[in-house]
């Protein structure tokens, strides 16, 4: 059906990537539960792990030659430590979203279609040559006419323009990801630890947002307005006159890289600076604005000389905002318990946090878990990039051989929303490293912690408030109620069945448990991404803590009625 539906290379291309996971889903059939089943299990542990790149490496094949969305879900895929083995994450960190240009002339004609006038009349001059392309689309820079010149105040632009054809590719691949989650529902020991049709669903939402420019362009407006007056921060301005859904003109706001150390350093520009501004600006986005850029790699970060008195004589430029973030208020409850025991290096807060939230399983055995924190907090907690990069690799791995048993057992996954916020938070703290090897993640951490701290006191202080009122309240209209229920026996009136409202409150219960379940996804999953720079052993056990509440909130009280 869906296969029909798509003609042409694109029936080609569906069926190429159905043949592909479907070979991969027999290999697994076979070394994973057809083997262990006949006794043959040591041959499938032994062999796993060069199965595992094995197969990683021909998707890595696969997403270069097929591009579309292939190289997106390869990219999507590496950051999954919460469901996918190690091996083929690590196989497809590097897979670059970086394809062939598409021929200058099918970049002009789909972009005369989209803005309804000849190029030469939107642009006084393109550069021919792509600035870059990606699977998605590409960027040429160019110069408006001399009538939007004068309207806008800008000259020089880049313009995106979507790869012609994008939309059918996107379509037929997203098909393809549809019916392959639907097998891999069926495959149990897939199916209990991942929810495949709800990670295509994000993938594919997340896909749709970024090849809708006049979304993107939104996200860049909201952006500024978040830091408008802020002399650190700066955006490119949008040309809506020439913007559509499938071509963007932004600003062309190019300057150094923000990783060009001597370029920086050239300019007379500190880079542990950079790296102190930068991290107090993205933390600031996920803390304060609850919107943050979710892909700050070097390329879409710019630093900008700059003369203005009010700032530090340069300024961050941050592009390409079609890959967005948000923390929802719900989750800032979380957030505030988890960050302030990942700053107090506190395991068994953290531990209890995760309890109080109810990311934990009420069955989940926390002991070795708080062991693992404890040691870890212990051995590695508050050490910078420089002191980590001096202790013996043997003993990270000492650590890893140690605790990952444990948390391979337990049954995990991140939900795409907070997968954006440990992307953006993990990058964030990888490119400070790399300015300034001395960096340490607590000291742009803390003073968000002590905020939440406050904040949290306060709630507190007014939760109080208004539980001694209710208090009050209720002992008001106390005597005349027990006046009512004893009149009430007397009469012989009254009677109990209280089997419905046990039943009532034991569903609350279970709602209640599985709805809190969410709320610490994004205090564990911002705990480990910041700790994944500078102590990587610790990161990794706080994001595959992080998953237990997903399988509670999806799975807590299946069955049940």
């Amino acid at each position: 059906m869906a296969d029909a539906g798509h003609p042409g290379p694109h029936r080609a291309r569906y069926r190429r990537i159905l043949r592909f996971a479907s070979l991969q889903l027999i290999q697994l059939w076979w070394f994973e539960l057809f083997l262990p089943r006949i006794g043959l299990a040591r041959i499938a542990e032994r062999t796993r792990t060069d199965r595992m790149l094995r197969i990683a490496r021909r998707f890595h094949v696969l997403a270069v030659e097929l591009g579309g969305l292939m190289i997106k879900v390869g990219q999507f895929m590496s950051s999954r430590l919460d469901v996918l083995p190690p091996e083929i994450t690590a196989e497809l960190a590097g897979l670059q979203d970086e394809v062939p240009a598409v021929p200058f002339t099918e970049i002009k004609a789909l972009a005369e279609r989209e803005l309804g006038v000849p190029f030469d009349r939107a642009f006084a001059w393109v550069d021919e040559t792509a600035l870059a392309a990606a699977s998605l689309g590409q960027v040429h820079r160019a110069r408006l006419s001399e009538l939007d010149a004068a309207d806008t105040g800008l000259e020089n632009v880049v313009v995106k323009v979507q790869r012609p054809g994008i939309d059918g590719i996107v379509a037929v691949d997203l098909a393809a990801l549809r019916k392959v989650a639907g097998w891999l529902r069926r495959v149990r020991i897939v199916s209990d630890r991942v929810d495949a049709p709800a990670l295509v669903e994000e993938f594919a939402h997340t896909c749709m947002e970024e090849i809708d420019y006049l979304h993107e362009a939104a996200n860049a407006e909201r952006f500024a307005e978040n830091f408008a007056g802020d002399p650190r921060v700066s955006t490119p301005e949008v040309v809506w006159e020439r913007t559509t859904r499938r071509v963007l003109t932004l600003e062309d706001v190019t300057a150094i890289k923000i990783n060009d150390t001597a370029a920086l350093r050239a300019a007379g520009i500190d880079p542990a600076e950079v790296a102190d501004t930068f991290a107090e600006v993205m933390f600031g986005q996920v803390f304060t604005h609850s919107f943050f850029h979710a892909d700050p790699h070097p390329g879409n970060i710019f630093v900008t000389p700059a003369s203005s008195s009010g700032g530090p004589g340069w300024r961050l430029t941050f592009v390409d905002f079609g890959m967005m973030g948000e923390v929802p208020e719900g989750l800032r409850g979380g957030l505030r318990a988890v960050v302030i025991a990942v700053a107090a290096r506190d395991g068994r807060k953290l531990v209890d946090a995760a309890q109080e939230v109810g990311v934990l399983l009420p069955s989940g055995d926390t002991k070795e878990f708080e062991k693992a924190l404890s040691a870890l907090f212990a051995r590695f907690g508050g050490m910078g990039f420089a002191e980590l990069s001096h202790v013996d690799p043997r003993e990270f791995r000492d650590f890893a051989l140690e605790f990952g048993d444990t948390v391979r057992a337990l049954p995990f996954q991140l939900p795409e929303g907070m997968l954006l916020l440990f992307r953006a938070v993990a990058l964030t703290s990888g490119m400070c490293s790399g300015l300034n090897p001395a960096f340490n993640v607590w000291d742009a951490v803390e003073p968000y912690a002590a905020q939440l701290l406050r904040d949290e006191s306060g709630n507190t202080v007014k939760a109080f408030a208004e539980q001694a009122w209710t208090t009050v309240a209720v002992a008001a209209r106390l005597p005349g109620r027990i006046d009512a229920v004893i009149t009430e026996i007397e009469e012989g009136t009254i009677t109990f069945d209280t089997s419905r409202l046990e039943r009532r409150l034991d569903s609350l219960i279970r709602i209640g448990r599985r709805v809190v379940s969410g709320v610490l996804f994004a205090g564990l999953v911002v705990g480990g991404a910041l700790l994944l720079g500078v102590a990587p052993p610790l990161g990794i056990v706080l994001l595959s803590v992080s998953l237990v509440p997903l399988a509670h909130a999806v799975f807590a009280g299946v069955g049940r009625r």
